[in-house]
């Protein structure tokens, strides 16, 4: 007689699946195929389920988006919650930066879904707080987070477009030479200056062109607080 070890033989029981377990399953998805694959029946699939048991726990796609958002701005750090408001400023849009960036298509995300999670509106309460800590008005805090956003936004999606680019081509070097030969190329009666700035515009120093851009809003919003404007 010979004895086998037991083996319990009972079909694994499934885990319930809530919407925590969906959102992390649509982040690793995301970064695997980019916003544009993103559908509910690869969801499904990655989960092990049909997409119409995904409804159970999110409305539509779109409320999937908006969950997916938030989860991505709950993983962006806050800026230091003292000290004087152009640290406090200049901390926050480059932990925005980084934030958008360890993700693909974050930026899209963000830029195509509205600011409706909780952690993604603490984000803005913190940054409203620091312009008006900066001594703009109530209506200039507004207008100004609006455009600070977008510029932080629309930067870390050129980033991934350029990196995207880049991929196709071989290299980001090759994608930027390609770049300059084609401005310098073009008719210097017609345009002059681009062909003279032709090295400039396609400048490969993301982190010179970002500083310099927080810079400016800086200044700009010193100009706009100021009294004697």
């Amino acid at each position: 007689m010979s004895f086998v070890p037991y083996r319990d033989t009972r079909p694994a029981r499934r885990q319930p699946l809530d919407r925590a377990q969906i959102v992390q399953a649509a982040l690793g998805l995301l970064d695997e195929v980019g916003l544009d694959e993103l559908t509910m029946r690869r969801l499904g699939e990655r989960l092990g389920v049909k997409a119409a048991s995904l409804y159970r726990h999110v409305r539509d796609k779109d409320e999937l988006l908006i969950l997916l958002a938030d989860e991505i701005s709950g993983r962006i750090p806050a800026p230091s919650a003292e000290g004087p408001w152009k640290a406090r400023l200049t901390e926050m849009a480059h932990n925005y930066r980084r934030g958008l960036a360890s993700h693909r298509d974050a930026a899209r995300l963000l830029a195509i879904t509205a600011p409706f999670g909780p952690r993604r509106l603490r984000h803005i309460e913190t940054m409203l707080g620091i312009l008006r800590s900066a001594g703009l008005s109530g209506r200039d805090a507004a207008r100004i987070a609006h455009h600070l956003n977008n510029f932080v936004t629309e930067f870390a999606a050129d980033e991934g477009r350029y990196a995207t680019a880049a991929a196709a081509v071989g290299s980001r070097r090759k994608l930027f030479a390609e770049a300059r030969k084609h401005f310098r190329a073009l008719p210097p009666e017609e345009f002059p200056v681009l062909v003279q700035l032709a090295d400039h515009l396609v400048e490969d120093d993301p982190d010179a062109q970002f500083e310099l851009g927080v810079d400016v809003w800086i200044r700009g919003i010193e100009w706009l607080a100021s009294a004697d404007r």
